[in-house]
């Protein structure tokens, strides 16, 4: 994988974990900031080079980026060159870009105060059928909670490598996030979800 997502709600230090991805890549750290598509173009300018050594580009708060720079970088994202590594921060999976997502290993660095979906949750929502899913989810009325469960299940799949229904997770989360109708979004997420 040459692409990392890390995420941490409340977290504004992720030294750490970069460092921890550099040493583990013997790769030097180059911090870019990347806002608008302009700055997509200065960072290409520097890919066109080969680069020989291996590199990790941090690019810190990616939901910060407009969606035109989003997408221009997306195809660094592709195609990385051989010693080139990227690492990408933002405090959730909501905020960014579902297609920036797919291309990204996630790693969540988890803040002691914070709460997400547990594992056993998601576990027993894998195992049910159509009916006890559409009960499971007639309950869940707000739209944070809806919007965190999805993040959470996306997460949780796609750290175990399983990629079927990741299509119908990001199309109900984006559209929750577009503030589709949240019981409408869950049933088709039901009915749909593999």
């Amino acid at each position: 994988m040459h692409a990392y997502l890390l995420l941490g709600e409340g977290i504004t230090n992720f030294q750490l974990p970069i460092s921890n991805l550099a040493e583990k890549f013997h790769a030097k750290i180059m911090e870019y900031q990347l806002q608008k598509i302009e700055d997509v173009r200065n960072l290409n300018n520097f890919l066109r080079l080969t680069v020989t050594e291996p590199t990790l580009i941090y690019i810190p708060n990616i939901h910060e980026a407009g969606t035109e720079a989003l997408n221009a970088f997306l195809k660094n994202l592709e195609e990385p060159q051989e010693n080139l590594y990227f690492v990408l921060t933002a405090p959730s999976l909501r905020k960014v870009l579902p297609t920036i997502v797919s291309r990204c290993q996630v790693v969540k660095i988890v803040n002691s105060e914070q709460s997400t979906v547990n594992g056993e949750e998601i576990e027993n929502f894998l195992n049910m059928n159509i009916d006890q899913k559409l009960v499971f989810f007639d309950k869940m009325k707000e739209r944070n909670k809806a919007i965190e469960f999805v993040e959470s299940l996306i997460y949780f799949l796609h750290d175990k490598g399983k990629f079927d229904n990741m299509e119908i997770l990001l199309k109900t989360l984006t559209r929750l996030k577009a503030n589709g109708n949240v019981n409408l979004q869950l049933t088709n997420l039901s009915i749909n979800f593999k």
